[in-house]
């Protein structure tokens, strides 16, 4: 029997990475970071457009974020917003989701996504999403979507494939031979040599039932936790207990605790202009950039005699760049940034 699609949004990230356009309280899934007049996370809702209908779609996030949730998304509803009362990674939050859906629907087919990534190409990446929940729909398989490289990149895990033999229901779809940490240049270069390494963009789908069984087997201290909640979701002590006992969970991701030892894993390769938004150079990669390799976020910018060049401005009316190469300038709320290109992962440290 087909099971009913549902979308699981993972949105409970405080990167500021991109600081000071995203921030602790403001993380970049929130923000209009590309300055299209749209959140991270409302074009990631925005993609899925006819893959489920709105009340199959869940965002997990931090308790502290569900009103910017609530405002961003008012079509969904408020029941399908998960409140993480801390954090324990992925894979908690994935179980949360995961046995919730299984309480409604005990034959659902789940996707799961970040909330905070870019796609350019939104028609391909339906066509793959589509043809994986198919690929899914009423088997113990987990499918991961692996990013074809562009260029070898040391931020990102990688996937290995095993590219000799197709699936027999899909001929898009391999089996993973083995799970990558991001790598150094060197082995990175090696990776995309070989041609069937591809970049991990965490999205994950699966029937909600195979998910369900994965913990148990893989990690039955969290399973035991959700066990032990089911009775209460979809009811008004929901929140209470799930905050009592959300914390028990152990802090892991997705990855080490189930994608890494499970049997049955399959990668399906893709290509539709994927970036996870880390740096500051990876949007800049991604937007429109002029005759000169600039690129300008939100106000009156003016370049002269500037190169490769990044301005996002929120309050300033305007801004004029002059004599510039290969540098950040960003400014939000009384804050500014001003650095090379790449520089960004010291923001941290300085600015706090």
């Amino acid at each position: 029997m087909a099971g009913s699609n549902h979308i699981v949004i993972m949105a409970g990230g405080a990167g500021n990475r991109l600081w000071p356009m995203s921030t602790e309280e403001t993380p970049k899934q929130f923000v209009d970071v590309l300055g299209c007049g749209k959140s991270l996370l409302q074009l990631t809702l925005d993609r899925f457009a006819g893959i489920c209908p709105i009340e199959n779609v869940w965002v997990v996030t931090s308790e502290k974020y569900a009103s910017l949730v609530e405002e961003q998304l008012p079509m969904l509803p408020v029941g399908n917003i998960l409140k993480e009362p801390c954090r324990r990674n992925t894979a908690p939050c994935i179980a949360y989701a995961a046995w919730k859906i299984k309480k409604r629907d005990p034959s659902a087919n789940m996707v799961v996504t970040p909330s905070d990534h870019f796609v350019a190409d939104v028609q391909e990446f339906r066509r793959v999403v589509s043809s994986s929940l198919n690929f899914v729909n009423g088997s113990d398989a987990i499918l991961t979507i692996g990013i074809k490289p562009t260029r070898p990149e040391v931020g990102y895990g990688y996937i290995e494939a095993v590219l000799g033999n197709s699936t027999l229901s899909n001929k898009e779809v391999f089996r993973v031979d083995s799970f990558k940490e991001k790598p150094s240049l060197e082995v990175a270069e090696a990776y995309v040599a070989k041609k069937n390494f591809y970049w991990n963009a965490g999205i994950f789908i699966w029937n909600v039932s195979t998910i369900v069984n994965a913990f148990r087997v893989y990690q039955s201290p969290i399973a035991s936790i959700f066990e032990s909640l089911t009775p209460y979701f979809f009811t008004p002590e929901e929140q209470e207990r799930v905050n009592e006992r959300f914390p028990e969970c152990r802090n892991i991701s997705v990855d080490y605790a189930i994608m890494e030892r499970a049997d049955e894993i399959f990668v399906f390769p893709a290509n539709f202009g994927w970036s996870d938004l880390g740096t500051w150079i990876s949007l800049h990669d991604n937007l429109q950039r002029d005759l000169n390799g600039n690129v300008a976020i939100g106000g009156d910018v003016r370049f002269a005699e500037t190169r490769n060049c990044l301005v996002s401005t929120q309050g300033m009316k305007r801004v004029v760049v002059i004599g510039m190469d290969n540098c950040v300038i960003a400014e939000k709320d009384n804050n500014l940034l001003v650095c090379r290109m790449g520089e960004e992962n010291r923001i941290k440290d300085i600015a706090d």
